[in-house]
């Protein structure tokens, strides 16, 4: 019997190596850009003491590995969802250059398998990082399984936003941006946003989360 498309994923030994070489890319790339990091959680001089739900654009994470290791170190534990497509296998390995693991599925492949991984990885004190609006769109509308992982969790949402003083932008689906080099970038890591019972529906919880990261979008 062939595999089941829906629950495979997908790797080779090319993506591995593509992967790394991207990895370093993105990390040297990340050394001739003017970054500028801003946090908001309160106090101001702390960083979150519990796991939380890191949320990014899509086309927006070209440069936030190396700002969140800036940020922390080697402090925090992450893993990252990324689709369990050969493209997927590709930006695991890119992650794994800033010690950040992967979890492998999406909303159209793997996506109730992620989930439980996910709510595992952070129930046992992991930070996730995910793009709602991943892996096709449409762009900037937040799907709703970092809803569901953040109510089953009770880890908070911290969107990130990442401006760009100077960049391309692909003709890809999300308008995936790259910083030219030598210019300037802006990432801010806003304010935790709590999703509870006491928070309203899903949708509305979706819409709030939606409406926090759109604010820091400079491309609409």
């Amino acid at each position: 019997m062939p595999p089941d498309r829906r629950t495979e994923i997908r790797d080779s030994p090319k993506m591995v190596v593509a992967g790394t070489l991207v990895g370093w890319m993105m990390r040297v790339w990340s050394w001739m850009l003017r970054m500028e990091i801003e946090t908001r959680w309160t106090p101001a001089a702390d960083e979150p003491a519990g796991p939380v739900i890191f949320a990014l654009w899509h086309n927006r994470f070209f440069t936030v590995p190396p700002a969140f290791r800036k940020v922390f170190g080697k402090k925090r534990n992450c893993v990252v969802l990324t689709s369990a497509s050969h493209d997927g296998a590709m930006v695991a390995r890119a992650m794994a250059v800033f010690g950040l693991g992967s979890v492998r599925g999406s909303s159209s492949r793997r996506g109730a398998a992620a989930l439980v991984t996910l709510t595992r990885a952070v129930r046992s004190g992991s930070d996730a990082c995910i793009t709602p609006d991943g892996p096709r769109g449409p762009r900037y509308e937040v799907h709703p399984g970092m809803i569901k992982l953040a109510a089953a969790t009770g880890a908070p949402i911290i969107p990130i936003h990442v401006t760009f003083a100077n960049a391309w932008r692909l003709k890809t689906w999300d308008r995936f941006v790259i910083p030219k080099p030598f210019s300037r970038v802006r990432v801010v890591f806003d304010t935790p946003i709590p999703i509870g019972a006491d928070d309203g529906s899903p949708e509305d919880q979706r819409l709030r989360v939606e409406r926090a990261m759109v604010a820091g979008v400079d491309d609409l």
